[in-house]
């Protein structure tokens, strides 16, 4: 199942079920996962591991340096994990020791064609980036989050598990979860109502969430009152997991 054309490290360590089209280069320490589908004209460069049952379409290029001028040849990781749909042109490159040393992608993400991940970002599961969405360093995604076309992340911004954003969207805050955002720059226009309903949240999830959203951004309250509001309003998870989103933001929020 490897093509006699692709161009294959001695030392890669490529597991039982894994195809590899013609053209393709893999690099030393470089580790792919059982029954992964690798296009032609696809380079993964070391070290890289990649789990099982991911597919990486052709003209991929995983696992190069970062993009970082501080860069010294450090032995730095990219980690993709598995069940990930991988298209065509996307970029993912490896970490920093300026860093957390390592790019980490987790399971079941569709990350469609010309999408980069650049060095020390995290995505989390089950995400989405459509076509041409990219992260800057050190971006943080959540799980279920979805990136519409052409989305522009800043550096050490944080993306909300359950949030989504429109076509084109430039965010250069945190973006809580749950919420739809959009434009340049990034600013909220409720809740991500259809995801968060397809994911099977309760109504009374989604009531909790709407009160939380009208203080949050319609009451004229500060996010420390909002925070404040919010703490008194209920224990559901959900909200919990916003309160703490928005307490632990570094950049501030979109707003």
């Amino acid at each position: 199942m490897i093509h006699a054309q692709a161009i294959i490290d001695p030392s890669a360590r490529i597991a039982d079920g894994v195809s590899i089209g013609p053209f393709s280069v893999i690099g030393p320490d470089v580790e792919i996962g059982e029954h992964t589908v690798i296009g032609p004209h696809v380079v993964i460069s070391g070290p890289t591991e990649i789990g099982s049952n991911n597919t990486i379409y052709q003209f991929t290029s995983l696992g190069e340096p970062p993009q970082h001028l501080g860069y010294k040849g450090e032995p730095t990781r990219l980690i993709i994990g598995n069940n990930n749909i991988i298209r065509e042109s996307c970029t993912m490159n490896r970490g920093t020791i300026q860093g957390h040393g390592k790019t980490v992608v987790g399971d079941n993400n569709f990350i469609m064609a010309y999408s980069h991940i650049a060095h020390d970002c995290s995505v989390g599961n089950h995400t989405i980036f459509a076509n041409g969405s990219s992260l800057a360093g050190h971006v943080e995604v959540g799980d279920y989050a979805i990136l519409g076309g052409f989305t522009m992340v800043h550096q050490f911004c944080r993306i909300g598990a359950h949030s989504i954003t429109g076509i084109s969207t430039v965010t250069f805050k945190d973006v809580p979860p749950f919420l739809l955002v959009s434009g340049n720059t990034a600013q909220p226009y409720g809740l991500n109502l259809k995801g968060l309903k397809r994911r099977d949240f309760t109504n009374e999830d989604i009531d909790i969430l709407k009160k939380a959203y009208k203080i949050l951004y319609r009451s004229g309250k500060t996010v420390e009152e909002a925070i404040e509001s919010l703490n008194s309003l209920s224990t559901n998870r959900h909200l919990q997991a916003l309160i703490k989103f928005i307490s632990e933001s570094e950049r501030g929020i979109v707003r």
